[in-house]
């Protein structure tokens, strides 16, 4: 496979042990589901999937019996396991591709937003556009440490760009923030140059490892790039 200007479909659907459960088609975003009838599969090199998420999809088919299952007990937290892994796939992957997931218990398969991870029915429901791609950690006296076109600063846990970072992630920003403004503050009371410059090294230093720490947690869906001290 290659990746083409369009992005590409993935259906995920569990069938079984002796099945795979990620199939695309070349139909675009009107496919039926008979149109996914191409396998690909869980270590194609296209989809770079981690380790433990290429795991957990393996386990998670691996677990529907063949014909079904008896419980409806057991059918509902199936299903609510591959929801769950099927909007982990759709945040990795980001807009290049579009990931829908067949849920069994209900007989429906929905568009997953790598954006916020939502259900949607059709794809036009919730654009690509909707979510910045491009994501700048930086450090600026009294502003947010998240930079992104169309946001401005925003901070990290701001549901409107839906980047769903850990909680300490979230709380490791917004300390950084708060560090940089009490350096300024110190600095101005002070005047000293020597010891703000050091203060910054150090600052900057803990913005790339925080740059780091975003781009690992958004994954290959957007791009994370660190902007130092303002």
């Amino acid at each position: 496979m290659s990746h083409l200007d369009e992005p590409q479909h993935l259906l995920v659907r569990a069938d079984g042990a002796d099945r795979s459960l990620l199939y695309t088609s070349d139909a675009g975003p009107h496919a039926d589901l008979g149109d996914f009838t191409s396998v690909v599969p869980i270590d194609e090199p296209d989809l770079g999937l981690p380790k433990m998420l290429a795991h957990g999809l393996a386990v998670w088919t691996a677990a529907r019996p063949p014909e079904g299952f008896a419980s409806r007990t057991e059918l509902r937290k199936h299903a609510k396991k591959g929801l769950q892994l099927a909007q982990t796939l759709a945040k990795h992957l980001g807009p290049t591709w579009v990931v829908r997931y067949w849920d069994e218990q209900h007989g429906t398969a929905k568009f997953v937003c790598w954006g916020c991870q939502r259900l949607h029915w059709n794809l036009d429901a919730h654009s690509s556009a909707s979510h910045s791609v491009h994501i700048t950690v930086e450090g600026e006296y009294k502003w947010y440490p998240l930079r992104a076109e169309g946001f401005g600063d925003f901070a990290p846990d701001d549901p409107a760009a839906g980047l769903g970072l850990s909680d300490d992630l979230v709380t490791d920003l917004y300390q950084w923030s708060k560090d940089i403004d009490a350096s300024m503050d110190l600095y101005l009371k002070e005047r000293d140059m020597d010891k703000d410059d050091a203060r910054r090294r150090k600052l900057d230093k803990r913005g790339q490892e925080l740059a780091e720490r975003t781009a690992r947690e958004l994954g290959q869906g957007r791009t994370v790039t660190c902007g130092g001290l303002a």
